[in-house]
C-alpha cells in the first residue's frame, strides 16, 4: 500500500475502534464538528508521560472538576495543585504544569497557541507535547512519537537500530504517514493500535489493520521491537525517615521539601539524605531531635528514573514539645494525612510506620 492508502485504512479502523477517554472528542463527533478541547488534551498529554491511561483517568477528571478551565488552573494554589498530582511521579511536572497554566493565562489571553514553535515556548512543553497539542486539539500536521507510536512503526517498517538512535527514523516515518486530512485523528488512531492490537507482548497481528503490510509480520521480530540500548544498572541509595506522632491527638509531623531537585515542594516526614554511602546501623544518630525513635520491622523499597532506594523507618510516639525546634514542620492529623502532598515513597513510610 502506498502511505496514504496505509493512513486511510488505519482511520477506518479508528472509526469503528477508537478507544473512548475522558479527553478525547470520538471520531464520529469530531466529523460533526465538536472540537477538542486544548487545555484538556495539553492535561492528558503531561499526565500520560510514563505513566498509564488507567492510572492518570481518576487523576484527570478529579484535575477537570477542580480546575475546569486553564484560567481555574493558573489561579490555583500551587501546594493544591502538588496534593492533587501527588502520587502520579515526577512531581516537576506538576510545578511547570501550572507555571503554563499561568503563561497561558496571562501572555495568550487563556487560549492555547496553535502551532508547534510557540507551544514549544512554554514550561515543561516539550517536542512531544508541543506536536500532540498542535494536532490533536487543532488538526494540524506534525509527527507525534510516543511509546505506543515507536512500536507500531518499528515493526511496521523493521527498524532496528536501537532507541534512542531510531527516534529520527521513526519520527521521519511519522511524518509521511500522517496525512493532511485528519491529522489529530490519525496519530490518536497509531497510539490506540500500540495499545490494543500492537501491544509489547503477544500483538493481535491477525486484527491489525497493517497486517499485510507489515514487514515483521509473521517473522517473530515483532516482540523484539523497537530494541533499546542497554540501560545503565541503576545503584541503589540508602537513608532513614523518622514518623513522629503525637502522643496525645496522633497526628504526624510533616515537613515540606527544598523547592527544587527531587520531589521538590512536595511533602515529607523528616529523614536523612539518601546516599549509597549511608550507614543504617547509625540511624538513630541522625534522628532530627532527641527521643525514644523506634525501629520499624521492615524497610520501604522505592524506585526512582536513576536509582533504588532503601529506607529505613523509625517512628517515636512524642509530644509537640519535643519537636518544636524544627523551622516549618508541621503536625498533620491522621484523617488528613491522604491530603497532604505526600508523594508514594512518603506514603509507603506512613504505612510502614503507622500500619
Amino acid at each position: 500500500m502506498t502511505n496514504a492508502s496505509l493512513s486511510q485504512s488505519l482511520l477506518n479502523w479508528y472509526d469503528r475502534h477508537a478507544r473512548r477517554l475522558p479527553w478525547r472528542v470520538p471520531p464520529g463527533n469530531r466529523k460533526l464538528g465538536e472540537v477538542p478541547d486544548p487545555y484538556r488534551i495539553w492535561l492528558s498529554e503531561v499526565m500520560l508521560q510514563q505513566t498509564t491511561v488507567a492510572a492518570v483517568k481518576e487523576y484527570f477528571e478529579k484535575f477537570t472538576r477542580t480546575w475546569p478551565r486553564v484560567e481555574d488552573l493558573a489561579a490555583a494554589n500551587e501546594e493544591d495543585v502538588m496534593k492533587a498530582w501527588a502520587g502520579l511521579g515526577y512531581y516537576s511536572r506538576a510545578r511547570n504544569l501550572k507555571k503554563c497554566a499561568e503563561t497561558i493565562a496571562r501572555e495568550h489571553a487563556g487560549r492555547f497557541p496553535e502551532d508547534e514553535d510557540t507551544l514549544l515556548t512554554l514550561p515543561g512543553v516539550g517536542p512531544y507535547t508541543a506536536a500532540a497539542i498542535a494536532t490533536i486539539a487543532f488538526d494540524r500536521h506534525a509527527a507525534v512519537v510516543d511509546g505506543n507510536v515507536e512500536r507500531v512503526l518499528s515493526r511496521l517498517r523493521q527498524i532496528e537500530t536501537p532507541l534512542p538512535a531510531a527516534k529520527a527514523d521513526i519520527k521521519r516515518e511519522m511524518a509521511q504517514l500522517t496525512p493532511q486530512e485528519r491529522p489529530g485523528d490519525f496519530a490518536q488512531a497509531v497510539m490506540d493500535l500500540g495499545a490494543t492490537i500492537c501491544t509489547p507482548k503477544r500483538p493481535a497481528c491477525g486484527l491489525c489493520p497493517w497486517m499485510t503490510d507489515c514487514r515483521v509480520q509473521n517473522s517473530g521480530l515483532a516482540e523484539t521491537l523497537p530494541r533499546k540500548a542497554p540501560k545503565k544498572e541503576k545503584p541503589t541509595r540508602f537513608g532513614a525517615a523518622f514518623v513522629a506522632v503525637d502522643g496525645s491527638s496522633g497526628s504526624v509531623l510533616l515537613r515540606r521539601r527544598a523547592p527544587k531537585g527531587l520531589l521538590g515542594g512536595m511533602t515529607e516526614v523528616p529523614g536523612t539524605d539518601w546516599s549509597e554511602t549511608f550507614d543504617v546501623s547509625k540511624a538513630i544518630g541522625a534522628a532530627p531531635f532527641l527521643d525514644d525513635w523506634q525501629i520499624c520491622t521492615g524497610e520501604v523499597k522505592h524506585t526512582f528514573t536513576h536509582f533504588h532506594l532503601r529506607l529505613q523507618v523509625l517512628r517515636a510516639d512524642t509530644s509537640r514539645d519535643a519537636a518544636k525546634s524544627l523551622d516549618g514542620a508541621w503536625w498533620s492529623p491522621r484523617n488528613r494525612l491522604q491530603d497532604e502532598a505526600l508523594p508514594t515513597v512518603m506514603r509507603k513510610v506512613l504505612a510502614l510506620a503507622l500500619g
